[in-house]
């Protein structure tokens, strides 16, 4: 059994993360299938707590609890931290969280948080209340800011240094007390009240002589974070201006934590499956492998939703009931006219909200923005009108409705490129993400109005 262990783990090193987890899953499958805790634990102990958290998620719900608790206790507090939020909370209503505390003593502040804010209240002020002072503090820190600010996802934990020594001071003092903060690339300097006064770089740090003073070395921080932040800025921020880490100040100033680009990956991911997720109108920590009456239920509001709409393109429809069946040529040309509106508009909303989330269109140049997505629409409108007329017209050997049905497609393009640039700036200003609604909005409107102006067009010159 070990042979096959250790020759599936080198294996899966020759192929892509995707198979290598799948390649996990099954031998982790088979080992707690046999009941043979000896090798699954082997198999886990040389894999990374990410991997881990990677089996818990693709594994099927009844085998997750069996599975955690093969776990060694020494890999728990970093699995819990990097699985989903869905799973994460559905294995901390199965565990005994009290135990949480002793299995989580190593986490950042950060993440220690996040694991905090999904235990019930009491059990959440137990688990608080059995901690020292020191990690009280800390955890109590990140707690205080929301998880979508740069104060809930920053590292409380962070090494400061003084103006008033020098390099070799500074050194002696990492060496005796490393550093917990991964992946910072400096320390930063501050006042003996905790204010920020700048940063010192930790290759300037190395190589300087070890009597120059640290002053002599600090640098301004051009661009230290306020807790507030939103961490979608925070991101735009870290991607602007190439940094690895960066300080976060409150609104006086002093240093309360710090943001690693590691941080910034996870904000990254976490706002990639959202948008994923929004467009199906599915919450972005969905659970694949949930009940399947609990997934059900979450995918059904939405589908409420778009048969609401559909509806309401069905009622402009029926307006036009006795047209169409005056004329069939109508009824097949129909979904044309809608799906180029359709597509246009989904081109101007998914270039607006990118322009959006990276700070290129606000209130300042909303108009341009408007002005030129319906001028896009009329452009294309007009080029692919004479496409559809022609097509229709040698069709259905019908010139009349071929500049029916291009008149049409250019009012609906130039529909979808208004609304297209509008909505998402609507939605924003509402406080509503567009990522979500937009395109269920967009498409209603494109859809009713390609049907009404297609069909009230017939109906007003080829029927009269």
């Amino acid at each position: 059994m070990s042979n096959k262990l250790n020759s599936e783990k080198r294996n899966s090193f020759h192929v892509d993360l995707v198979s290598q987890n799948q390649v996990l899953l099954q031998s982790a499958l088979n080992f707690l299938e046999e009941d043979d805790l000896l090798h699954l634990r082997k198999l886990l102990s040389a894999s990374h707590p990410s991997e881990i958290a990677d089996l818990i998620e693709t594994m099927p719900a009844a085998r997750r609890l069996e599975f955690w608790n093969a776990l060694d206790f020494s890999l728990r507090g970093e699995v819990i931290a990097q699985v989903s939020k869905k799973v994460r909370s559905n294995l901390l209503e199965q565990i005994d969280v009290r135990r949480v505390v002793t299995e989580t003593q190593n986490l950042d502040s950060d993440e220690l948080a996040d694991i905090l804010q999904e235990l019930p209240g009491k059990i959440a002020d137990e688990v608080l209340l059995s901690m020292d002072e020191q990690n009280r503090r800390r955890v109590g820190a990140a707690l205080h800011y929301p998880q979508d600010t740069a104060g809930g996802i920053m590292n409380v934990e962070v090494t400061t240094i003084r103006q008033d020594v020098d390099v070799d001071v500074v050194l002696r003092f990492l060496r005796r007390f490393t550093p917990k903060t991964h992946n910072l690339d400096q320390l930063f300097v501050v006042s003996r009240d905790n204010h920020l006064i700048g940063a010192v770089s930790l290759v300037d740090l190395v190589i300087a002589n070890p009597e120059v003073p640290i002053t002599k070395l600090t640098a301004d921080v051009e661009r230290p974070i306020l807790a507030e932040t939103k961490a979608t800025e925070v991101t735009a921020i870290f991607e602007k201006f190439d940094l690895v880490s960066a300080p976060v100040v409150d609104g006086f100033g002093k240093l309360i934590g710090a943001i690693t680009v590691d941080d910034v990956v996870d904000v990254l991911r976490a706002e990639n499956d959202k948008k994923i997720m929004s467009t199906a109108g599915i919450v972005e920590d969905y659970d694949m492998f949930a009940p399947f009456v609990a997934a059900a239920r979450q995918r059904s509001l939405w589908l409420a939703v778009n048969l609401a709409t559909a509806f309401l393109a069905a009622w402009v429809i029926g307006l036009f009931e006795g047209a169409i069946e005056k004329m069939v040529a109508l009824a097949v040309l129909m979904p044309v006219v809608a799906s180029m509106g359709g597509v246009a508009g989904m081109q101007s909303l998914t270039i607006v909200i990118r322009g959006m989330s990276l700070g290129q269109v606000g209130s300042a140049n909303s108009w341009s923005v408007i002005s030129r997505e319906i001028g896009i629409g009329f452009c294309n409108g007009c080029l692919w009108a004479i496409v559809v007329g022609m097509v229709a017209s040698l069709w259905f050997e019908d010139f009349h409705l071929g500049i029916i049905v291009a008149a049409a497609v250019v009012v609906n393009l130039v529909t979808a490129g208004f609304f297209g640039a509008v909505v998402p700036l609507f939605l924003r200003k509402i406080s509503l993400d567009p990522a979500l609604a937009g395109g269920v909005i967009l498409t209603t409107i494109t859809d009713v109005i390609g049907f009404f102006a297609f069909l009230a067009l017939a109906a007003k010159f080829l029927l009269e």
